[in-house]
């Protein structure tokens, strides 16, 4: 049985990157101390979720990858020996930026990024106005722990993006993720919008017969121009097995380091009794790719 000890670090955020930094560290050692192999942070984690916001001023926190950044947390994961992931606001070029997840290996060495495909533009979430499209397709990265299928929040309601993933031979798939409620919504409202956020990816679980992990962020961050009324990130960090069983779950109101073991070796069990790979008609998906079947 080859059990991966996961721990996920759900965290709240401040608009000083270095404490946001030195906590998300702290975290990180706790989970090592725990025995975890695979860390992994949630979406953004140095800053405040900026987008929010449309302000030119929030480029600034953008940085470069490899950088100071990935050389910092490089060197966190090389003494720790670990394989941690992170996501960081990448500056590309002069005007070109990206939703970034990196993945680091136990040596510090970085073995892969991911950048964000799907891109929201929703109240609250002015996400095109700051990232370009993810142009590295979806592609696994392959580490020491195996292969990871990491994908960044708004990619977690796409299953087209889960498929390719574990059509690629992904054995878990990542989503760092910043997800909150409007405040104006009714309670029932949230409900229905955090059911649907696990059930959906759960689902992906499921039909691909593979882990599932969802590290979301918590607390409240208020909107800086007062246009809205701030997002409460409803937390709710949660690993999926591969037939969608809940293996554990965070809280919806509290920072916490979540440890899970997650055995790799049921996925190839579970598509023996669920050869949903075996049965797909990929002679009549042909239209798939069509934006709407008009």
């Amino acid at each position: 049985m080859r059990l991966l000890k996961t721990a996920l670090v759900q965290q709240s955020c401040t608009a000083d990157q270095e404490e946001n930094i030195s906590r998300s560290c702290e975290k990180i050692r706790l989970a090592a101390s725990q025995g975890a192999q695979l860390i992994i942070l949630q979406e953004l984690h140095c800053s405040r979720y900026f987008c929010q916001t449309e302000d030119v001023t929030n480029f600034d926190l953008a940085v470069t990858i490899p950088g100071t950044r990935t050389q910092s947390f490089g060197l966190l994961a090389k003494e720790l020996e670990i394989v941690l992931v992170i996501s960081l606001f990448e500056k590309r070029a002069a005007g070109l930026y990206h939703n970034t997840a990196v993945v680091l290996e136990k040596d510090g060495t970085i073995a892969g990024t991911y950048r964000k495909m799907h891109i929201p533009d929703d109240p609250g979430y002015n996400e095109k106005f700051y990232f370009t499209p993810g142009d590295l397709g979806f592609t696994p990265i392959q580490t020491s722990l195996g292969k990871l299928g990491v994908l960044v929040c708004w990619d977690q309601w796409y299953p087209e993006a889960a498929r390719l993933m574990a059509l690629a031979g992904a054995e878990v798939l990542i989503y760092p993720t910043a997800i909150g409620h409007d405040q104006r919504d009714s309670q029932e409202e949230q409900k229905r919008q955090t059911a649907a956020w696990m059930t959906v990816q759960q689902g992906h679980a499921i039909a691909n017969g593979i882990p599932t992990i969802a590290v979301n962020r918590v607390g409240y961050e208020a909107d800086p121009t007062q246009t809205t009324a701030g997002i409460n990130f409803w937390g709710n960090s949660f690993v999926a097995g591969c037939q969608g069983e809940i293996l554990a779950q965070a809280s919806a109101d509290s920072e916490e380091v979540l440890c899970v073991n997650i055995n790799l070796d049921q996925s190839e069990k579970v598509r023996q009794i669920w050869p949903f790979f075996r049965d797909r008609r990929i002679d009549q998906y042909q239209e798939i790719s069509k934006r709407f079947r008009d």
